[in-house]
């Protein structure tokens, strides 16, 4: 049987010695696919005890940051759920706090939070509550306090609402089963030896809330003069998906006969077989009570066994369900229960950028920048959801009849927070095709959003000059050993009157090092829209080494020549 993940969360609280508790601290275990995707979040805050309103602070830090967090897009990696969450918080007190400068009544607080995936732990920490992981018998610390001390005290260096930028530690560690991670303010920590912590810890007969309070109760005994907090995550079970049960998960729906004109299938009636393939089919289907009229594709039988391309196939409909974007293609869930794999997607009648390539084999600048600009447009939705499309090529792109783009295929995207989830399946091998794979994958590097905008530099180049910007690889070879192994065709060597900042531009996008490439599709977009003459002056200062390679070897050689022959004369 697979398993879920199953936390046990423990806290106890008291105000202690003071007249109010100024501590807070959360937890939520959500169930289903919202476990799944966001995981189990718990997280404490220590309100600093000199500003008065500090426990509106705690308490809006632990209760926001939860909510909002399981309330991000699935698609969304944890470090980007939680990033966007505590900027906003730290937005708001800081705000707040801007407004009541010169009173008492400001909130500022220690921030810690975990949240449990899969079989990983994500740390977020800003001053000096603590995070400790208890792993086979062994405590560790896991956060550093961010405290300034002098000879008199010591300060926080950090707190959430203190500054308008906030710098948060953020770390992660694999977990194993009966894990357990402790919380802690610092009326706890600073009040309680490690050695005792790690013994009230470990204690395997007592409840993880039975622990946390006898972790408070002690540190007051021992004199603690603040507020005391502990908060306890105990990992009771990891999920695990064996192979076999990500066989029967991927294979529960059967794959679809061949269809032919006027076959049904779940209520649709093939109109027209659009493509029937090795890897695939997609027909054109009306729905029989509302006529509306979909494309509908199905896996081919050859790839029943292909977990990994299954998985893709289903990705597919997700991502199209997930981005509601006018230049990505929609998919649709049916109207009636399925009965095989396969799925439903807008219809798009038009051409594929590839054909249009081949009808337009000169085109205009402006026109290649139209095209683009929707393109961007339609890169970015992927980018807002923290997917990457991974495989984009002239193909993968439809120009409709009223002139709009729709970026298709999406059987190869990578969903940050799918990619979190531990799986048994391999997915190792390079994603995207042959001469417009971005090279990091090749070189084994992770991949960005740098990856998808190479593959548009590609085919950006390609529509301008009807050729590639590195010379065609072998479609066997699946690695590449380093970046400088890939030598950069200027556009200008194809198309003479192609304008050196557009050459710039171009080459800054397809640079085989993702650092060097743009940062943000906006700068892209930028420089292929107005000229950039600081790109452009560097290519204009270029040695003729590397302005003209091929020119300059024939002028060393013709040079060569001459002297061979001046040798040859005067003997």
């Amino acid at each position: 049987m697979s398993k879920h993940l199953e936390v046990r969360f423990g806290g106890y609280s008291t105000k202690g010695k003071k007249a109010l508790n100024q501590d807070a601290f959360a937890a939520s275990h959500p169930s289903g696919s919202e476990r799944q995707y966001k995981g189990a979040a718990a997280a404490i805050a220590d309100g600093v005890s000199s500003c008065e309103d500090s426990h509106i602070a705690s308490q809006t830090a632990v209760t926001g940051f939860i909510e909002d967090y399981l309330s991000t897009p699935p698609s969304w990696s944890v470090g980007h759920s939680a990033s966007r969450v505590l900027t906003g918080l730290n937005r708001w007190l800081y705000h707040e706090n801007q407004s009541r400068i010169g009173h008492r009544e400001s909130m500022l607080t220690t921030f810690s939070a975990v949240v449990v995936k899969s079989s990983t732990v994500f740390c977020f920490h800003v001053g000096d509550s603590r995070i400790y992981h208890l792993c086979d018998g062994e405590l560790e610390q896991l956060t550093s306090d961010h405290v300034l001390t002098t000879k008199n005290d010591e300060y926080l260096s950090r707190a959430l609402g203190a500054d308008s930028h906030l710098e948060v530690d953020f770390f992660k560690r694999v977990l194993n089963q009966h894990d357990r991670l402790l919380l802690t303010t610092d009326g706890v920590h600073g009040h309680l030896p490690l050695a005792r912590i790690k013994q009230l810890l470990s204690s395997p007969s007592r409840s993880v809330e039975e622990i946390a309070q006898q972790i408070v109760d002690e540190a007051y005994e021992n004199g603690s003069d603040d507020n005391l907090t502990a908060l306890i995550v105990e990992i009771a079970q990891l999920p695990l998906e064996t192979l076999d049960e990500s066989h029967k998960r991927l294979t529960q729906l059967p794959i679809p006969p061949v269809l032919k004109q006027g076959n049904k299938i779940d209520g649709y009636e093939v109109v027209s077989v659009i493509f029937s393939g090795t890897r695939s089919h997609m027909y054109l289907v009306k729905d029989i009570d509302s006529s509306e009229l979909f494309i509908l594709k199905a896996p081919s039988e050859n790839f029943s066994e292909d977990l990994v391309y299954l998985d893709g196939f289903i990705r597919e409909e997700w991502v199209g369900l997930t981005l509601d974007h006018p230049h990505v293609m929609k998919t649709y869930r049916p109207a009636r229960p399925k009965r095989f794999m396969y799925y439903l997607g807008e219809h798009i009648e038009g051409v594929n950028l590839r054909q249009w390539m081949h009808d337009n084999p000169s085109p205009s600048i402006d026109q290649v920048r139209q095209w683009t600009r929707q393109i961007v447009s339609g890169l970015r939705a992927f980018q807002r959801k923290d997917m990457i499309h991974q495989d984009l090529k002239p193909e993968n792109i439809m120009i409709n009849n009223d002139g709009q783009i729709k970026i298709l295929d999406f059987g190869t995207v990578l969903i940050a927070g799918s990619e979190e989830i531990n799986s048994p399946l391999d997915k190792s091998v390079p994603q995207g095709s042959v001469n417009y794979i971005a090279p990091e994958f090749l070189v084994g590097d992770s991949a960005s959003f740098k990856s998808d905008l190479y593959s548009l530099a590609v085919i950006v180049y390609e529509m301008l000059t009807g050729a590639l910007p590195y010379k065609e690889a072998d479609p066997k070879q699946a690695v590449l050993a380093n970046y400088c192994d890939l030598d950069y065709i200027p556009s200008t060597h194809h198309r003479k009157q192609t304008p050196i900042w557009i050459e710039a531009c171009l080459k800054k996008a397809l640079q085989p090092n993702p650092v060097h490439r743009y940062n943000a599709f906006s700068e892209f977009m930028q420089d292929l829209t107005v000229p950039n003459r600081h790109l452009e002056a560097r290519i204009l200062k270029q040695p003729l080494l590397e302005k003209h390679p091929i020119r300059f070897w024939q002028s060393i050689a013709a040079l060569l020549f001459i002297i061979n022959l001046l040798q040859l004369s005067l003997n």
